[in-house]
């Protein structure tokens, strides 16, 4: 063995006994522990975002990451199959909510791939009840890690979020859930999505920290300044003064900004509150 791999392996284990003899009491210092692992090069720093990914989800609620009932692309069960396809094609999408009556009346789920017949017209007598899966209905309130147990367990990849009374606030991929852990993760559909600002209620918005401050300014009708900071990240990594942790809020002109999503190295989405 050389003398720099009997190196590597001393530290590590070294640093897996400073881990056992020195237990962290809190999230903050398991974060600075596996700080200090990376610091000694024992993890590269995609690994070391990961777990902190991993760590959050337990933060997140479903909520926080869904794709608002306003943005939602549905099927109705009463469609047509040319409409259907029509739809669906024109989406791009892969699974889709089927309603009844509106758009809290949910059916069920559709996957495209299974109306692959129907598109190459070899079935006639067809019937979207037959093809829709139940739905998964969760509350707006689930956690994440929780969320992703379900998915695992049921293997269903969408669930239908509600508010308290019922009503269908969004829905949530295991996409979603796993750009948490990892990142964002693009497909071919992805490419030319400009969707930076998600509009959630009247006054709440979820933000990705790349927008620019020129974007920005113009759908908030800010004036905040350009010259200093391309994105809105940058204006909240400065009034932060530190990369914050998941959750923590700040102020800025009136608006308030939390941490939805973050790691290691950077702040990855925010939801922003209007006054």
């Amino acid at each position: 063995m050389s003398e720099n791999s009997e190196g590597s392996r001393r530290s590590f284990l070294d640093w897996v006994s400073d881990l056992f003899n020195d237990e962290p009491h809190d999230r903050s210092e398991l974060r600075e522990m596996l700080r200090d692992a990376a610091d000694r090069q024992l993890m590269d720093g995609e690994a070391l975002n990961i777990i902190f990914g991993a760590l959050q989800v337990a933060d997140i609620q479903a909520r926080d990451i869904m794709i608002p009932r306003t943005q939602l692309v549905y099927l109705e069960d009463e469609s047509p199959p040319d409409v259907l396809l029509a739809r669906i094609i024109d989406s791009q999408h892969s699974r889709f909510p089927v309603i009844g009556d509106d758009l809290d009346d949910i059916k069920g789920i559709l996957h495209a791939k299974d109306l692959l017949r129907l598109a190459l017209g070899s079935q006639t007598d067809f019937d979207i009840k037959d093809w829709i899966r139940p739905a998964t209905v969760i509350p707006e309130s689930k956690r994440l890690n929780v969320l992703l147990q379900d998915f695992r367990s049921t293997r269903n990849h969408m669930a239908v979020v509600v508010d308290e009374y019922g009503h269908v606030s969004g829905v949530v991929t295991i996409e979603d859930v796993l750009e948490q852990i990892v990142g964002d993760i693009e497909d071919e559909h992805d490419v030319d999505d400009d969707s930076f600002i998600k509009q959630l209620d009247e006054k709440t918005f979820n933000v990705k920290a790349t927008t620019t401050i020129e974007d920005f300014n113009e759908h908030f009708d800010l004036e905040l300044d350009e010259e200093e900071f391309d994105t809105i990240g940058g204006v909240v990594l400065k009034a932060f003064g530190c990369l914050p942790e998941l959750g923590e809020s700040v102020v800025i002109e009136d608006m308030e900004f939390r941490v939805l999503n973050a790691d290691s190295r950077r702040v990855r989405l925010l939801q922003v509150k209007r006054p």
